[in-house]
């Protein structure tokens, strides 16, 4: 009778379950650039919620932001960049963060809300020309919802060693766009953050729209705009932008779009894709094309 009703809640949080306090996700990217030799990477999220989050309302993709469903995750991401007869690097980087939403009793009707994570990045190389190194991250955050569903905050990221990247903006946003980021701020080390997010339904349909929106001030100052149309609250597509100011940019321009479905309300799958153009002067094309697929799991 145990293994009966092991089994049954199993298949209960795999098939129509509408809280959960556990995702996993997992995704690969394949790396195509003019220079390299064909790359792929490997990442993988695991996130625990103090709290059940209520999957029966809205977009199943923001489910835990709708719920202002406070969480710590942990990130592990592995890269390989080889170019023939030339550079050959492993990079390997994992991180923490932890994200809460509360009230005090001066803002009882506005949430605040407060983030913090550490990213270290280690990078092998593989040959002669191709060094070693290593480099910690570490951000902090703060912000607001003056009204529901709608999120500012300001931060504060400290990048000691440009080797060192997001595990969580590769996980969200892929590879590409994390080594523009970190590139952008570059010798600065101290980068000034801000951002914005909003989900909300389209009135008279099923559908909702979401964006996000962000700044980094660093050496230069790149910038981002993120959204998405949910068709249902189990499909949505999305389109993305992001540049920087930088006169020589690893990555000036990113194009990119996703689309994501939810199999059950506890599992999901989707793709990505992104096409970077590059003004570094370095005697070789750096343009990037990346195509992703991603999976996640509720528990």
């Amino acid at each position: 009778m145990k293994k009966i009703g092991l089994a049954a809640a199993v298949l209960l949080a795999m098939t129509g379950a509408h809280a959960y306090q556990f995702e996993v996700k997992g995704q690969s990217e394949y790396l195509n650039t003019t220079a390299n030799d064909k790359n792929y990477t490997g990442d993988l999220q695991g996130t625990y919620y103090f709290k059940n989050v209520d999957a029966s309302k809205g977009p199943l993709a923001e489910a835990a932001f709708l719920n202002k469903a406070s969480n710590v995750s942990v990130g592990y991401s592995y890269e390989q960049y080889n170019e023939k007869n030339w550079v050959n690097y492993h990079l390997g980087t994992y991180g923490v963060k932890g994200e809460t939403y509360f009230t005090t009793p001066y803002t009882a009707s506005i949430p605040l809300y407060a983030s913090a994570s550490y990213n270290h990045t280690d990078v092998d190389g593989k040959n002669a020309i191709s060094r070693d190194d290593h480099g910690d991250r570490y951000a902090l955050e703060v912000g607001a919802m003056p009204t529901n569903n709608f999120l500012l905050a300001v931060g504060y990221t400290n990048v000691a060693n440009q080797f060192s990247l997001d595990t969580f903006r590769i996980l969200n946003k892929g590879f590409v766009n994390a080594v523009g980021e970190t590139a952008s701020i570059n010798d600065k080390q101290d980068a000034i953050t801000a951002r914005t997010k909003y989900v909300g339904a389209i009135d008279g349909t099923n559908m909702s729209i979401g964006f996000d929106a962000g700044l980094v001030f660093g050496d230069a100052t790149s910038y981002e705009f993120n959204t998405d149309l949910y068709l249902t609250p189990k499909l949505s597509v999305g389109a993305s932008f992001a540049g920087t100011t930088a006169s020589e940019a690893v990555f000036d321009k990113l194009w990119g779009a996703n689309v994501n479905y939810f199999i059950t309300p506890a599992i999901s799958v989707g793709a990505t894709y992104t096409n970077a153009n590059s003004s570094h002067t370095t005697g070789y094309n750096l343009d990037t094309q990346t195509i992703g697929l991603n999976a996640k799991a509720r528990f």
